[in-house]
């Protein structure tokens, strides 16, 4: 397996680091379509990159966002909500046993389809009110700060199985997810 690097950025305006993002999580989803590509190493730096963008966005973002009213509460808790269902779609994807399966190809188009709404949700009610309701300064604050805990985040290897299906676990006890036996019923 090749590993696929990940950009790593320390500063930039938070709005066009966080599209930068979503352009690479577009990239690795066309791998992962690919039957030709490495798709365990697209897989590996798509799930690493996918839980520290978020988990930064989470920590870093939306509460900067929300403080200085650019974003309501309930965008802040969409996005999160949002972000819980990738993240379950995520687990799904890492689960499968190979990439060279029925259950695979289904998993990606799971998660491109999780991910490409909330990616355009994302970009249109959160960062766009980011560009004009926010400083230039307080974005490159921002970003420096993103920036630093999504890589200390990506240091720490958080796409593995085990820190995503924590994840997903608390995500489901905080009520963003619904329990598995409300999927049932």
């Amino acid at each position: 397996m090749t590993q696929i690097e990940i950009p790593r950025p320390t500063s930039g305006d938070v709005v066009e680091l966080i599209v930068e993002d979503h352009r690479l999580f577009e990239s690795l989803l066309r791998e992962l379509r690919d039957a030709t590509a490495d798709r365990e190493a697209a897989r590996e730096a798509l799930s690493n990159a996918l839980i520290a963008h978020g988990e930064a966005e989470e920590t870093e973002v939306y509460p900067k966002l929300k403080r200085k009213d650019a974003i309501s509460d309930h965008e802040a808790e969409h996005g999160e909500e949002e972000h819980a269902e990738g993240n379950e779609k995520l687990l799904a994807l890492l689960e499968c046993k190979g990439t060279d399966t029925q259950e695979f190809d289904d998993a990606v188009e799971e998660l491109a389809e999780a991910l490409n709404h909330h990616i355009g949700e994302e970009e249109q009610t959160i960062l766009n009110p980011a560009r004009t309701e926010v400083s230039e300064q307080v974005r490159q604050d921002l970003g420096e700060r993103w920036a630093a805990m999504r890589n200390r985040l990506l240091d720490e290897g958080c796409g593995s199985v085990e820190n995503v299906r924590r994840i997903v676990e608390e995500a489901h006890e905080e009520g963003l997810l619904p329990a598995d036996d409300e999927d049932e019923s």
